[in-house]
């Protein structure tokens, strides 16, 4: 008798190209090979990056779909500091928990992007959680259940920016669509800080234009980026030019269930779930 051997097609096989990256064939020696090489750039670099990890076509389908959103688009504009709490100048009004920083852009929630956009068949397939988790060797991660930030696309336009800060989360999961004519560019400072020294005079110095501790990260239309944020302080500088910066953010978690509180939504996307 003839079997004939069927391979089911993934939901996201237009979106990722499968070639370079099998995130959906983690039994295979080239995953492993794949998941190594993250690993190896978050300890030397504090970051990973996938150059090309999404096809051409689905990153292009993604800034389309950003334009058919952009009327529906949070425009948020704050000043913060590096800690995103209230400003301390106790420690005088060069302290870095003084020193005021400037972030300015446009979000649209999770809620807003179709189910059949490509990064958000992605985003929702159990292969790209596993790979995520494998990459930062968790035993498991879930998909944020916030119906506005679970996945969000970013946008920045001519003027905005994302001041210098540090992350609350240990980690994020970023793709690039498309880069601004000039600026949006990514800065790092890796490993600036710890859980047993905050290192004030070290993020002192970055804040008050010291370039020796800052890294410039490099990135194109379709890379995919798993960076530790928590420790280094990174920002997006200024972006100038008629075409914008556009990226998405996934969020994954230890636990099941995770959303931001209702302050924390209002601050982002402009309204409550």
């Amino acid at each position: 008798m003839l079997v004939i051997m069927t391979t089911t097609a993934c939901a996201y096989e237009d979106v990722v190209d499968l070639r370079r990256y099998p995130i959906n064939e983690p039994g295979c020696a080239e995953y492993r090979t794949l998941v190594q090489s993250c690993q190896d750039q978050l300890r030397d670099r504090g970051v990973a990056q996938l150059g090309g990890f999404l096809t051409p076509a689905a990153a292009g389908e993604m800034i389309a779909e950003s334009g058919r959103l952009a009327d529906r688009a949070w425009a948020s504009d704050q000043s913060h500091t590096v800690y995103f709490q209230p400003p301390d100048d106790s420690g005088g009004p060069d302290h870095p928990r003084a020193l005021m920083q400037h972030s300015a852009k446009k979000a649209i929630a999770h809620d807003l992007i179709p189910s059949g956009a490509p990064v958000r068949r992605l985003y929702e397939s159990d292969d790209m959680s596993a790979f995520i988790a494998a990459v930062l060797s968790k035993p498991l991660l879930y998909r944020s259940a916030d119906p506005f930030d679970a996945l969000g696309i970013a946008v920045f336009e001519d003027g905005d920016e994302l001041g210098w800060h540090f992350d609350n989360s240990e980690f994020s999961v970023t793709v690039m669509y498309t880069e601004s004519d000039a600026g949006g560019h990514f800065d790092y400072c890796p490993g600036l800080r710890d859980e047993h020294d905050e290192n004030y005079p070290g993020v002192r110095k970055v804040l008050l234009g010291d370039p020796g501790a800052v890294v410039r990260l490099p990135t194109s239309p379709g890379t995919l980026a798993v960076f530790r944020g928590q420790h280094a302080l990174h920002r997006v500088t200024r972006v100038s030019g008629p075409r914008p910066r556009i990226n998405s953010i996934l969020t994954y978690g230890e636990h099941p269930g995770m959303k931001l509180n209702r302050l924390t939504q209002e601050l982002f996307y402009g309204r409550t779930a």
